[in-house]
């Protein structure tokens, strides 16, 4: 392994550029408390979405977002794309979609398995689906993690 010493402006531009392009389950959850302008997108398939989802989110599997988007949300609304979690890049294929489209769009990173970890509010079929907090994923004695 090389180390490499960037310069101070290049090491600015690389992390203001994934803030530009990331979101995370904690800042999603506080724009939907927060009652922020923006849809969230399930992106995965039909078992998955059946099996759980993020409260107040729209299906969307990455395969269907070319010819659904453009008639289902307005070109000016903020899209956050989400799929499995951090092993998966579905999101990051489901935003190219979005991005082709001329929406501005987040991926969120950690998806739904960070969101479910995180213990924020997921539902199923059947209504609500309640899980403790994970601990190596959230403070159990804090609402976030002060990042």
């Amino acid at each position: 392994m090389t180390i490499t010493t960037p310069s101070a402006d290049l090491l600015v531009a690389h992390f203001a550029g994934k803030l530009t392009f990331e979101t995370d389950a904690s800042d999603v959850h506080a724009d939907q408390d927060n009652d922020a302008r923006f849809v969230l997108i399930d992106t995965r398939g039909q078992a998955a979405w059946e099996q759980g989802r993020i409260v107040g989110a729209v299906h969307m599997p990455t395969a269907d977002i070319a010819a659904r988007a453009p008639g289902e949300i307005p070109l000016d609304m903020p899209v956050v794309a989400y799929c499995w979690g951090p092993g998966c890049n579905g999101s990051t294929r489901a935003a190219l979609e979005f991005a082709k489209l001329g929406y501005q769009v987040k991926e969120m990173i950690g998806g739904f398995e960070y969101w479910a970890r995180e213990g924020y509010p997921v539902e199923d079929e059947h209504g609500p689906v309640i899980r403790a907090k994970d601990p190596l994923t959230a403070p159990l004695d804090a609402i976030t993690c002060d990042c």
